[in-house]
């Protein structure tokens, strides 16, 4: 079905770190696009297919496959641990901020941050039945009931968060005004700040602080192993499955777009998303041509990148009134080899940037997608 085209040859540069700044730049750029305070996140199911990643039929030319895919998790469900442990409190944790937080009642908890992360990796550990809210990055199902308290994708408001009556609140640096957390404390609501870094190394380290902190040190330890297994896996799937030939893998860029605020960022060198385009076997063009952190993305960075494909947020493409609309907005798209075989993938906005447990999933979605993108679509069942 895709036609093909000569291929040029490109170099790589490796790296896994998804920075903490994608998520800061996410939070800044998201407000009046997302759910509010007393609103609901509501995502197309959306679920490739079950053929393991390893069986698929790999595309050798994946330079020039022509037109979009949506990466797709296999399996929508949220990876969870089964254990008998229950929360061993008062628990007392030294948090990312240096303070001393004794938690004694985890009967109530509401995890929040601004990709989700801290949610997933509460539901992870089997203690989603104890969550009495959400942030408007979990879009999730298993929390899809739970009324959102951020406001504008990452303002937090206290009025919405004490109507909840939590009895422990997780969150980190990425929500604010920090001013509300005082309050929260003011109250005598115990708020343990978790480190703020999302990335595939640093997750084990995320679980074990939100479990240390809920008291449950033993699944946290189950968790951290299911997801480094998971990782392990499905990278080792990738490698084995694609092309060794760098001159043969997709030149990747990532654009974080927010059309109705006429927003347009080139994500490049040390923002993240470049490990995140060499996790699935691509190229990150912006960080080969120098481009540097999150930025508004110009004609001439495009030209010289050429990218192949373009990764973006299923929200972000929408906004921009899908890729005619991008393609309009962003005319230097149209003279790339994306633009020309309309080739952009787009990954739910609650899903892409998110590192938590369901990390190895993202991977593996995004892969196939972009290697095998016939077999990762939208379902209605």
């Amino acid at each position: 079905m895709a036609s093909h085209v000569t291929s040029r040859p490109i170099s790589a540069r490796a790296t896994r770190t998804v920075s903490v700044a994608v998520l800061a730049v996410t939070a800044m750029l998201t407000t009046g696009c997302v759910a509010t305070a007393t609103g609901s996140t509501t995502e197309p199911q959306c679920v490739a297919s079950a053929t393991p990643f390893a069986e698929l039929a790999i595309d050798e030319s994946p330079r020039t496959i022509e037109g979009p895919s949506t990466a797709c998790l296999a399996d929508a469900a949220l990876p969870m641990i089964d254990s008998d442990e229950t929360p061993q409190l008062p628990a007392t944790v030294t948090d990312d901020e240096g303070t001393k937080v004794t938690v004694t009642d985890a009967s109530r908890i509401l995890p929040i941050d601004v990709s989700g992360s801290l949610a997933a990796t509460v539901f992870g550990l089997g203690l989603g039945d104890r969550v009495v809210g959400r942030d408007s990055s979990t879009g999730f199902a298993e929390a899809s009931a739970l009324p959102v308290v951020t406001q504008g994708g990452h303002n937090l408001t206290a009025e919405a968060i004490l109507a909840l009556d939590p009895t422990v609140v997780i969150t980190d640096t990425t929500l604010g005004p920090l001013d509300v957390l005082d309050q929260l404390r003011d109250s005598g609501i115990p708020v343990v700040i978790t480190t703020s870094e999302r990335s595939l190394d640093t997750i084990d380290e995320l679980i074990d602080q939100v479990a240390t902190a809920l008291g449950v040190p033993e699944r946290g330890g189950l968790l951290a192993a299911q997801v480094d297994a998971d990782l392990v896996r499905v990278t080792a799937d990738i490698a084995a499955a694609i092309p060794s030939d760098a001159a043969v893998r997709p030149r990747i860029a990532f654009l974080y777009v927010r059309g109705s605020a006429n927003v347009y960022y080139l994500f490049g060198a040390e923002s993240g998303a470049d490990s995140l385009i060499e996790s699935i076997g691509g190229i990150d063009i912006a960080s080969e041509i120098g481009w540097e952190g999150m930025r508004p993305v110009t004609a001439e960075a495009l030209v010289a990148a050429q990218p192949d494909v373009v990764l973006l947020m299923s929200g972000g493409l929408e906004s921009a009134g899908g890729i005619d609309g991008l393609l309009e907005r962003v005319p230097a798209l149209a003279s790339t080899p994306a633009g020309l075989h309309r080739r952009f993938v787009d990954m739910a906005d609650s899903e892409i940037l998110s590192f938590g447990p369901r990390a190895p999933q993202v991977v593996e979605a995004l892969a196939r997608a972009v290697w095998a993108p016939e077999q990762s679509g939208y379902l209605d069942d």
